[in-house]
């Protein structure tokens, strides 16, 4: 990969709130991260808008990484909160090899009302 790629996501919280509803800790231990959960869960109020700006993060980041999202595993695409604030991305097994030569990605997210957004830059 030579140059710059670009991944964004929308996602509706309200999905992700239903989706945690309808089939619970299965749904979440399969999308997120043992850290993504924990800092989601650790406010209650937050929790449906965080998982959603999170889940759109790992959609951004297949995106930006030109791959067809068929068996790619999103507890591989996880979305770190630093002591900062800031959000990192950390790769893990076959989406770290996808993403082998890219020299940095970043990451912002947001969400307001009933959406959750994020985009995902990746230079080499």
């Amino acid at each position: 990969m030579n140059g710059l790629r670009v991944g964004i996501d929308l996602v509706q919280i309200s999905r992700i709130a239903q989706s945690r509803e309808q089939f619970g800790e299965r749904f979440l231990r399969r999308v997120f991260t043992e850290h993504e959960i924990e800092y989601a869960l650790s406010s209650p109020p937050h929790t449906d808008s965080r998982l959603a700006a999170r889940f759109a993060a790992k959609e951004a980041t297949i995106k930006a990484l030109r791959v067809d999202g068929e068996g790619v595993n999103f507890k591989n695409i996880e979305v770190r909160r630093e002591s900062s604030g800031a959000c990192t991305l950390v790769l893990h097994e076959e989406v770290a090899r996808l993403a082998e030569g890219i020299g940095e990605f970043a990451l912002s997210m947001s969400h307001e009302g009933d959406y959750a957004t994020a985009v995902v830059v990746a230079l080499s």
